[in-house]
C-alpha cells in the first residue's frame, strides 16, 4: 500500500525527480513551449498545497498525472477562450528543457532518414493536437508515460473500458493524420523522380 508523503519530506527532491516526466508530458498534452515553464509550475504548486490532503490511497505519481492532465485541461480551456490554437514543434533548439525529440538515442541515420524522421515527428504532434483532449491524454500517458489502463483511468477518472475507446479511437485518428500527412509531403518527391 503506498504511504502517505510527509508534507515536510524535501520537496525539492520531489521536483528534482518529477520535473523531466511533468515537462514531457505537459508538452506532449499542449503541444506548446511557450507556456511549459508556467505550466510546470503550476503542477508544482498544486502538488506543494496538495500533499497535506494526499490520502497515500494511491502512487504519487498518480496524484501528480492527475494534476498534470488537471493543468493541461486549464490550458486547453484558456486557448479554447482565447482561440489561440497554435502548433509548436517538438523540439526548439533555443529551449533548455529536455524535448521529447532531443532525448532520442540517435543510430547514426543519414540526412534523408533523419529528415523523414523529423517530419514523422511533425505530424504526430500535429496529429495528437488534432485529437479530443481525452484521447490525447490517454494516449500520451499510454504511449510516453506507459501508464497500464488501470493508471490511466484512476488518473482520469474514467472507466477502463472508456480508456480503452479513447485509446483506440486516438490512435485510429493519428494513425489516418500520420499517413495523410506523410502521403502528401512524399507525392512531390514521387513526381519529380
Amino acid at each position: 500500500m503506498p504511504t502517505k508523503p510527509n508534507p515536510e519530506a524535501d520537496f525539492e527532491s520531489i521536483v528534482q525527480e518529477q520535473q523531466a516526466l511533468v515537462f514531457r508530458t505537459l508538452l506532449r498534452l499542449t503541444g506548446s513551449h511557450d507556456r511549459i515553464e508556467d505550466l510546470a509550475q503550476e503542477v508544482f504548486m498544486r502538488l506543494y498545497r496538495g500533499l497535506v490532503h494526499f490520502q497515500g490511497e494511491a502512487k504519487l505519481s498518480t496524484y501528480l498525472y492527475r494534476i498534470i492532465v488537471n493543468v493541461a485541461q486549464d490550458e486547453w480551456k484558456r486557448r479554447r477562450k482565447d482561440r489561440e490554437y497554435r502548433f509548436t514543434p517538438a523540439s526548439d533548439p533555443d529551449d533548455d528543457a529536455p524535448a521529447f525529440v532531443e532525448t532520442l538515442p540517435s543510430h547514426g541515420r543519414n540526412a534523408e532518414q533523419e529528415y523523414a524522421r523529423e517530419e514523422m515527428l511533425d505530424a504526430v504532434d500535429q496529429g495528437l493536437l488534432l485529437l479530443s483532449e481525452p484521447e490525447r491524454a490517454v494516449l500520451v500517458l499510454y504511449h510516453q508515460e506507459e501508464c497500464s489502463y488501470e493508471h490511466i483511468a484512476l488518473t482520469l477518472n474514467l472507466p477502463i473500458g472508456t480508456v480503452r475507446t479513447h485509446l483506440h479511437r486516438g490512435r485510429q485518428k493519428l494513425g489516418d493524420h500520420v499517413r495523410a500527412q506523410t502521403a502528401r509531403r512524399t507525392a512531390p518527391v514521387e513526381r519529380i523522380a
